[in-house]
């Protein structure tokens, strides 16, 4: 399956692209950093730089004529502390970014489009903003996937978390791909017991 993953840098991102590749899928990785499509290169995708706001996203995806693009794009800082200095920035991703992705993604002839969402309780205006990454998901009609918080390797909770609902990344990511085939609809990427 061609899979575009946009967001292919991120917590998720360079724990998922990896594991596509070795599932056997054709992956290109967007980063909006071009000292990062080196990595995506060499575990085995095809880099793509350019940002969710360009015009030339739609491009992009088209170029590479994906089956199914995946949404993992946050805008969310290293350290948990400067957080409510993003908010705004992530909020916007969720709305605007989302909705760019999307248009590029139908443009494109994708048939199936997989988003991030949370599984946990976001406070307002994020609340709204979550809202509507999995409204316009469904309506593509694709699949929301609910994270539990994330911890391990490059996450704010690298030694682990107590808040839950939680979940690993490498557990996330490899839970992800198992989606791909996944009917529309919500599901919940957590630890349970």
């Amino acid at each position: 399956m061609r899979v575009f993953v946009a967001g292919a840098t991120g917590a998720i991102g360079r724990l998922l692209v990896p594991a596509l590749v070795e599932a056997g899928h054709e992956v290109a990785g967007m980063t909006r950093r071009p000292d990062r499509a080196a990595w995506i290169e060499s575990v085995g995708a095809t880099p793509v730089v350019c940002d969710v706001y360009d015009d030339a996203l739609a491009t992009e995806v088209a170029a590479f004529a994906p089956q199914v693009v995946v949404h993992q794009l946050t805008d969310l800082p290293q350290n948990i502390a400067l957080f409510p200095l993003k908010v705004r920035g992530a909020n916007r991703i969720r709305i605007a970014g989302t909705d760019a992705l999307i248009t590029a993604a139908k443009s494109a002839g994708a048939e199936r489009f997989l988003a991030q969402s949370v599984a946990f309780t976001v406070a307002a205006p994020g609340r709204k903003a979550v809202q509507h990454i999995e409204d316009a998901t469904l309506a593509y009609p694709g699949v929301v996937v609910r994270y539990g918080y994330f911890y391990g390797p490059g996450t704010w909770y690298p030694e682990g978390t107590e808040r839950t609902p939680k979940v690993s990344v490498t557990e996330a990511a490899s839970r992800t791909v198992g989606l791909l085939d996944a009917k529309p609809g919500v599901y919940e990427v957590v630890e349970t017991g």
